[in-house]
């Protein structure tokens, strides 16, 4: 089990950027996926990007506009989001797995951190 930390989070404008960071308690190539989920008030938890043993995997919602990226040496996990828009308004979080096929499947990951807040106003 690893403990995740989420960073990053806040409030922007409409087509504004932000990077969230996730720090990993332990080495993070010792775990086989990472990624990033959300989760909006009233709506159920979606995938937006993943990575599993290198090879990145991005949802409808992420493509052309956010880009998950790891840095082994930092153990933290990022995801780059360009062209906000207040869909994206959500709790953002990082999972963990062991799976190697668990990509955006949420009933895989077995740790996750407390979540960081992404609000995009118009």
């Amino acid at each position: 089990q690893v403990r995740l930390v989420e960073s990053g989070g806040g409030s922007v404008q409409v087509g504004g950027s932000l990077t969230l960071s996730c720090a990993v308690s332990d080495s993070i190539t010792a775990t086989v996926c990472m990624a990033w989920f959300r989760q909006a008030p009233g709506k159920g938890r979606e995938g937006v990007a993943a990575i599993c043993s290198g090879t990145p995997n991005e949802s409808n919602i992420a493509r052309g506009r956010f880009t998950i990226s790891q840095d082994n040496a930092k153990n933290t996990l990022y995801l780059r989001m360009n062209s906000l828009k207040p869909g994206d308004t959500a709790m953002y979080y990082c999972a963990a797995s062991q799976v190697p096929w668990a990509y955006l499947r949420d009933d895989l990951y077995n740790d996750w951190g407390q979540g960081t807040q992404v609000t995009v106003s118009s």
